[in-house]
């Protein structure tokens, strides 16, 4: 909690209790400058008349009530990136800058944006180099990429001659906008201008916006989830506009994604930093458990497990490293979570059934692809160009799509998503369009398959559970299936 004379130099208290933020010792308002308050005033004015929406949804948000309006957030000094002349006071210029960055609500909320600065969020602008990507700007067109990859990942945002964003790059509140002056992201992507409620932070609909989709049905995934229903149930009981919202303290109804992610439990305060507590990442065509590596320059690094460590006080990467949370130590973070509502034991057994998912995608599919795909390009049978051969197609929703739906199924409790929409989807596109793919591609450069008839041999047939390709399905594996169908169904139903 922040003491009251630090709060009294800054413009606002409301992002210090978003999502389950500490609450004020008394409720002092901000305090400023006579010329500031008249000009905010004026702002205000102006305002109601050309935007009455605006006005009103600020009126009904903490910074009103803490004395924080138009000009205290849109403040700007001439010559500053992004700033230009909006009105005069007083026969002056007037400097603003339509976009509040989080180097701005730093002047209030220093520790939130500290830790938020090197997270996963505010890293998401930073696309440029992936196949995500390539296959927006090329294959699909730049005007999809702004319109739809870079309102979620966040895109540069581009100044005119005026200093003011261009058309084509405003709006935009992408959770990793890189802004004018060199901060990374967007507050208002998880706490909307202008009430900028921790309420609706803390729902699973704000994050829904970007969190669904083919690759990335997190929302999906919640709501047929044990912890989605409970919450659709009972969402009046969340307490969602308490100041301190621990989890199994001031609710209990249920887990929304702010709860596992980033709110406070009886031992742990709030984070922005949303990937601390993720084990595991889930992202990649091969998962892997993470350790986190942090530096005095305030960053951050994912450093994937066998790689060495450094250790505190040792430099990396030009900088000190100042903490260093293993794969188990930031699972034990979210486990701190479940223990909330959960005991040990069940927690115990969820992170094992979660753990053997991702061990049997990565095993029995992604690694001996991945290798497969790897020695075809590299003796010619494909090209080094991607997406310009059908089976690159498949590989990549094998685990961009149909892999991550599998992990992230298991890993929120989305039995549908692990199994139909995940391993179901992996294992009939790698036996029915992936091998066939690449025996063809194999036969177009060969004219016969013995190459594709090795690889097979080499990369899936050491694998148990590709036994049933090779040699099919036992008879007795078939007998038990049809036994069973013809119980439910009546003796000669399978036939």
């Amino acid at each position: 909690m922040r003491a009251k004379n630090a709060l009294m130099l800054g413009l606002a208290v409301v992002l210090s209790s978003l999502l389950a933020g500490s609450a004020l010792a008394a409720p002092d308002k901000v305090k400023k400058s006579a010329l500031d308050t008249a000009i905010g005033k004026e702002c205000v004015s102006c305002h109601l008349d050309d935007n009455p929406g605006l006005v009103k949804e600020w009126k009904k948000s903490e910074h009103a009530k803490q004395n924080v309006d138009c000009y205290d957030c849109h403040k700007a000094k001439e010559g500053e990136p992004g700033a230009y002349g909006h009105k005069k006071y007083k026969d002056k210029p007037v400097f603003i800058s339509t976009v509040v960055s989080p180097k701005m609500c730093a002047t209030c909320h220093q520790k939130e944006v500290d830790q938020q600065q090197p997270s996963h969020h505010a890293k998401g602008g930073q696309i440029l180099a992936s196949l995500d990507n390539i296959m927006g700007e090329v294959i699909g067109g730049p005007a999809a990429v702004n319109a739809g990859c870079l309102q979620c990942h966040g895109g540069t945002v581009k100044l005119d001659k005026n200093n003011r964003p261009t058309p084509q790059s405003w709006p935009d509140t992408g959770i990793g906008r890189l802004n004018p002056d060199g901060s990374l992201g967007s507050c208002s992507a998880c706490h909307s201008r202008h009430r900028f409620s921790s309420a609706q932070a803390r729902q699973p609909e704000t994050c829904g916006k970007c969190h669904l989709g083919p690759d990335h049905p997190q929302k999906e995934i919640y709501e047929e989830s044990k912890h989605g229903i409970a919450y659709a149930a009972h969402k009046e009981e969340m307490n969602l506009k308490s100041k301190k919202w621990v989890a199994g303290v001031d609710y209990s109804a249920a887990p929304t994604c702010s709860t596992c992610h980033m709110s406070a439990t009886q031992r742990q305060g709030i984070t922005h930093d949303v990937g601390e507590r993720i084990s595991w990442t889930l992202r990649p065509a091969i998962s892997s458990k993470l350790n986190m590596v942090r530096t005095d320059n305030k960053k951050e690094y994912d450093l994937p497990e066998g790689t060495p460590l450094p250790k505190v006080g040792e430099e990396y990467k030009g900088a000190k490293v100042t903490e260093v949370l293993t794969w188990e130590q930031r699972r034990k973070k979210m486990q701190d979570v479940c223990t909330a509502c959960h005991t040990p034991k069940t927690v115990a057994g969820h992170y094992k059934q979660f753990d053997d998912v991702v061990d049997l995608y990565n095993d029995k599919f992604a690694k001996p692809i991945a290798a497969a795909m790897k020695e075809l390009t590299a003796k010619g049978y494909l090209t080094a160009a991607p997406f310009d051969e059908k089976i690159e197609w498949t590989w990549w929703e094998l685990w961009h799509h149909e892999g991550r739906r599998a992990r992230h199924g298991a890993a929120m409790n989305g039995p549908d998503y692990t199994w139909w929409h995940g391993i179901y989807d992996v294992a009939q596109n790698t036996y029915f369009k992936w091998i066939p793919e690449m025996k063809e591609a194999v036969r177009k450069k060969d004219g016969n398959e013995a190459f594709a008839d090795e690889i097979l041999k080499k990369y899936f047939k050491p694998i148990d559970g590709h036994d049933w390709y090779f040699n099919g399905i036992s008879k007795e594996a078939i007998e038990k299936v049809r036994q069973g169908y013809e119980d439910r169904y009546g003796k000669g139903s399978l036939k």
